[in-house]
């Protein structure tokens, strides 16, 4: 974790453009569940399966110098409910996680539901991707969240960390607006690829980015060696939520990051003053009202973390 952290410094003094030989910067488990296609048949969806696998975990996605115990570690499932021929539709769960500094706990930084995957696949078919030109629908999907995942990952370290990856994520939305596709365009949906990109690159939501910052590195990664001055930060870092739910209460970024985190946020306040419990509950019912009734475990003091 300390050479993760030194990378990171190194990073964003200057040299971004580090080539590397060495290990791809994604660590990525995959699953597809086709229990819902009828048929004994499951071998486009095992090569599909395998074919995700190697190209999101052997590709190289940046120019940045990582060994192989930093790589960034997702995970990936995706539910097939339909299939026409070669074509496709479902959802895939997409899940980012990180450790913390001197501590075995593992937070999740995204874990999200995109139920607008259609594509199209036949067996054996190589996945091509290129972040300048729009190839399929599955590898761009794919691509996009591996590159958001990259500038969700360097925010939490750095301050606006992750500019460059979401730039890259914003022009692979930009090519699919052809595709008129639900998952891609502004018009169908407020709660897709689009828009999730869209709040992270909008500079009226740049809060959430201060939050991914201040809860991971000043938060949680002070944990483990001053507790009391990381919970201070996240609960510091609560704030920006609030002040983005003050004026955009329906911002689709700020659903995703309270159904991520809630569970956690509940837990880092297992510990604590009074005082500093009852601030935290009413920010969070404040501004996640349908699961006001969750946050009342922070001031019964049942949390785990």
């Amino acid at each position: 974790m300390k050479t993760r952290l030194i990378r990171f410094v190194i990073l964003f003094v200057g040299l971004f453009a580090i080539q590397s030989v060495k290990a791809q910067e994604i660590k990525c488990d995959v699953r597809i569940n086709s229990n819902q296609i009828a048929g004994t048949d499951k071998t486009v969806f095992e090569s599909l399966q395998t074919a995700l696998y190697e190209f999101i975990n052997n590709t190289r996605w940046t120019d940045i110098n990582f060994k192989t115990n930093e790589k960034i570690e997702c995970s990936i499932a995706i539910n097939i409910k339909e299939r026409t021929d070669n074509n496709f539709s479902g959802d895939i769960n997409m899940v980012l996680r990180r450790p913390t500094y001197k501590a075995t706990y593992t937070t999740t930084i995204f874990n999200n539901i995109d139920s607008h995957f259609l594509f199209s696949y036949m067996d054996g078919e190589a996945l091509d991707f290129s972040t300048t030109s729009f190839n399929s629908d599955l590898t761009a999907t794919i691509g996009f969240y591996i590159y958001m995942f990259l500038g969700y990952e360097f925010d939490t370290f750095s301050l606006y960390g992750g500019e460059n990856f979401y730039k890259i994520a914003e022009n692979i939305v930009n090519m699919a607006q052809n595709t008129d596709e639900a998952g891609w365009v502004s018009t169908k949906n407020r709660q897709n690829r689009y828009w999730l990109c869209e709040n992270v690159t909008n500079s009226v939501y740049r809060p959430l980015r201060q939050f991914l910052y201040e809860y991971h590195r000043l938060g949680l990664d002070v944990m483990s060696e001053k507790p009391e001055e990381g919970r201070a930060a996240i609960t510091k870092s609560l704030e920006y939520l609030q002040t983005i739910h003050a004026t955009y209460p329906t911002c689709y970024y700020l659903q995703v990051i309270l159904d991520t985190k809630r569970d956690e946020i509940i837990n880092v306040y297992s510990q604590g003053s009074q005082q500093e419990k009852t601030r935290v509950a009413n920010i969070l019912k404040e501004i996640d009202p349908s699961q006001a009734t969750a946050y009342d475990a922070i001031l019964q003091n049942n949390g785990k973390y």
